[in-house]
């Protein structure tokens, strides 16, 4: 299994994406590690924008994981979307794998 892509071609999709859905897209923070389980993109956006990250019944995430599962398969790796809950935020609102 190829998870070390060098290029990081999922970290740029996802910050791109992003950016163009949130109101505050310099406040958007993409990071990507790999591992044995493969890469974990994590993303922080400014908390007035998780609305629009996660959408109507989680629908906006689920599509970005969806994307990013294409990305990981055309590339031979797993890639898993984890949404951070912003400084300040009400609860927990972290997002992992499929389940929302």
């Amino acid at each position: 299994m190829t998870t070390d892509n060098a290029t990081g071609q999922d970290r740029d999709f996802i910050e791109y994406v992003v950016k163009q859905l949130v109101s505050l897209p310099e406040q958007v923070v993409v990071t990507r590690t790999v591992d044995e389980m493969g890469v974990l993109i994590s993303l922080k956006v400014a908390k007035e924008d998780m609305g629009k990250i996660i959408g109507k019944e989680g629908q906006t995430a689920k599509a970005l994981r969806v994307l990013l599962r294409v990305i990981g398969s055309k590339n031979n790796a797993r890639v898993n979307l984890k949404i951070l809950e912003p400084e300040g935020g009400e609860g927990e609102v972290k997002i992992e794998g499929t389940e929302i």
